[in-house]
């Protein structure tokens, strides 16, 4: 069978880019038998898998990213000999005869609360389009079951039109113990010997609920030795957009910038916790990371996370910050309770791989094909 996969998310820094560049390698690792023709618009991307018996990758520049989906795609698609589209992301070229398989990874556009997350454009856009897209798709793959069964209740799909396939950790993430790994990622990022950790980025800080891991530190602070590490590119602006003091506990909030994926199991390793009390999440891929590096985890008792988190985790109230704080003061006080949420976390992590996603979603791929008279 030969496979078109749209690879305009290639180079994506959030949780879409990582999805992407892991199910493609590992679908490249696993699979010998189909064919992936890896569609790109930007150049940067080409060569990343040169070299690959079973893949060959295609420059398609594009004006627009709706002129790449719904014209450029179609038929370069047509013209390369594919018998199936695969898009990491929501979008669906509407108007090829090929069956396409799609990727949802929330449905935080149709749910309360979306006018805090998104635009009045973006909602209208998905609210015209999302049925036309979901219409199209032979297949739309979920993220979570959370996912799944929001899909079918708001757009009322038929049973398996909607098929949940968790994310994973990538292979590199494990625990990290040695003295120098852990000194060298404390030197390179300027991170003190006892931290909290999580993880955001711009424009992102409402969802992932920055405002309350602040307030829930400036709780903290005083009472406990440990500095607020927030981490992600340009997150250094949340100074400003969370006024964040000068003085007192802003001092101890540090912003490290990008972190390169090969120091984040170091780094996850080297933290007190991993807090992330995310307002809104399908599935949190940075969770089954620390997970797979033994981190204590506190997350949200609320949307994806809970069902990622299952007993891994110590769960609270996004919108509480009082909440958060005493959880933190909780796990960094309790030893036992440490060593009970690292020991769950590593062995939750093992139902989360990119090698089970992987094979779930060539399994799909597979009937989806034979559903039509292909491979």
């Amino acid at each position: 069978m030969r496979i078109a996969v749209m690879l305009r998310t290639l180079d994506e820094h959030g949780g879409i880019g990582v999805y992407s560049r892991n199910l493609v390698e590992t679908l490249l690792d696993l699979d010998t038998r189909n064919e992936y023709l890896l569609f790109y618009r930007s150049a940067a991307a080409l060569g990343r898998y040169a070299g690959r018996p079973n893949a060959s990758e295609h420059l398609l520049p594009a004006a627009s990213k709706a002129l790449w989906d719904q014209w450029v795609v179609p038929r370069a698609a047509r013209r390369l000999g594919a018998e199936l589209i695969l898009h990491p992301k929501f979008t669906v070229p509407l108007l090829t005869r090929l069956p396409v398989v799609m990727v949802l990874h929330g449905a935080d556009w149709f749910l309360p609360g979306a006018a805090q997350f998104y635009g009045r454009l973006d909602r209208a856009y998905m609210r015209l389009f999302m049925p036309l897209y979901l219409r199209k798709a032979a297949v739309a793959l979920s993220v979570s079951q959370l996912t799944t069964d929001d899909f079918v209740r708001i757009f009322r799909l038929p049973p398996g039109k909607v098929r949940t396939v968790y994310f994973g950790a990538a292979r590199h993430f494990h625990r990290v113990t040695e003295p120098a790994a852990l000194a060298a990622v404390r030197a390179k990022y300027g991170l003190p010997e006892h931290f909290l950790f999580t993880l955001s980025k711009i424009g992102g800080g409402e969802r992932k609920n920055i405002r309350g891991v602040l307030e829930a530190y400036a709780q903290l602070h005083g009472t406990i030795p440990h500095r607020l590490v927030i981490g992600g590119r340009d997150c250094e602006r949340f100074r400003d957009e969370y006024a964040i003091p000068d003085s007192g506990w802003g001092r101890d909030v540090l912003f490290p910038g990008y972190l390169d994926q090969a120091d984040l199991p170091a780094i996850y390793s080297a933290s007190a916790l991993y807090l992330y009390p995310s307002n809104q999440e399908a599935f949190p891929i940075p969770l089954t990371e620390a997970m797979a590096c033994g981190t204590p985890i506190i997350t949200s008792r609320a949307n994806g996370l809970e069902e990622i988190a299952g007993d891994a985790a110590l769960l609270v109230d996004p919108r509480d910050a009082g909440e958060i704080a005493a959880a933190v003061r909780s796990v960094l006080a309790d030893p036992v309770l440490q060593a009970r949420l690292r020991a769950a976390g590593l062995q939750r992590a093992r139902l989360f791989s990119w090698e089970s996603c992987a094979r779930r979603t060539l399994a799909i791929l597979g009937e989806v094909a034979a559903s039509r008279g292909g491979a």
